[in-house]
């Protein structure tokens, strides 16, 4: 079979994503083939952007490679108005980015698909990777970490919130249960106090479950301002909950119901974790 052709330069040179495609030969972006007003210093940043998709471009790098040293200008201002042009060229939004994700402090991410023959190549100078060595981990700004894959981490929130689901239709369908359990423990009205808490913790922890499932599975961007607005709420609720186990005491013994009450106290703070992780809040 005869050798297949290389992509020609003006192939290379043209990056599409969604409806829009950016020409950097020509400096142009279109959308459906029509072009799209944006010129100069955002086009550039729209550039660095595409050719590190997924990658985070930081502001110091920005700074060095669009505005030159000699440049006497309010670099974050003009930054900032790049930016702005930039969304409101794409139709987007800092608040729900499809395109242009904002890192607190640290830069910008392009988080849409991107296609072309330049982007990946371009990526790597842009690094400065070399042959046979891995470009180093990003960390994450507040956590120090390196970046996970926001799928994952997403997954991972999602089946928390499907675990204490179960918990609370669990404990709301074995509810005369809980309270024979309770009973044999405590005074009478003492009883009747844990089962009221089940009653009402449950009835009020299923909406706030379904809540922030749908919130993770549309990928709602304001979900991490919004979580630590709601995680004194959350604590309380899933602390109240990690003594569930010992309604259990019959049936697993005192070690396994200390074990999973320490494992439950433990859960709301790696929930709030996987929040940041794949949330960073603006600032």
């Amino acid at each position: 079979m005869p050798p297949s052709n290389p992509p020609s330069n003006r192939e290379a040179t043209l990056l599409r994503f969604g409806v829009f495609e950016a020409d950097l030969a020509a400096g142009e972006l279109r959308k459906n083939g029509a072009r799209i007003r944006l010129q100069g210093q955002p086009f550039q940043v729209l550039t660095a952007l595409l050719q590190n998709a997924g990658r985070v471009v930081t502001r110091d790098h920005l700074r060095e490679t669009i505005w030159p040293a000699d440049t006497f200008v309010d670099f974050d201002h003009s930054l900032n108005t790049a930016v702005n042009k930039i969304r409101e060229a794409l139709g987007d939004s800092a608040s729900s980015p499809r395109f242009v994700e904002t890192l607190a402090r640290r830069g910008y991410r392009f988080i849409a698909p991107v296609d072309g023959g330049a982007a990946e190549s371009a990526a790597a100078q842009t690094q400065g990777t070399r042959a046979g060595v891995p470009a180093p981990h990003e960390l994450h700004p507040e956590l120090h970490v390196p970046f996970p894959r926001r799928g994952l981490v997403r997954a991972l929130f999602a089946l928390l919130q499907a675990m204490y689901l179960i918990f609370y239709v669990s404990g709301l369908a074995h509810l005369r249960a809980a309270e024979r359990v309770a009973s044999g423990f405590l005074p009478g009205w003492k009883a009747l106090v844990i089962v009221g808490a089940v009653l009402v913790t449950g009835a009020v922890g299923i909406p706030l479950r379904f809540y922030l499932l749908s919130a993770v599975g549309f990928d709602f961007r304001k979900l991490g301002g919004t979580f630590v607005r709601l995680f004194p709420f959350v604590l309380a609720l899933d602390q109240l909950w990690a003594i569930a186990p010992f309604l259990l005491l019959p049936q697993i013994g005192v070690g396994l119901a200390f074990a999973a009450t320490a494992a439950l106290l433990y859960v709301p703070f790696s929930e709030r974790t996987l929040v940041r992780m794949a949330y960073p809040m603006e600032r």
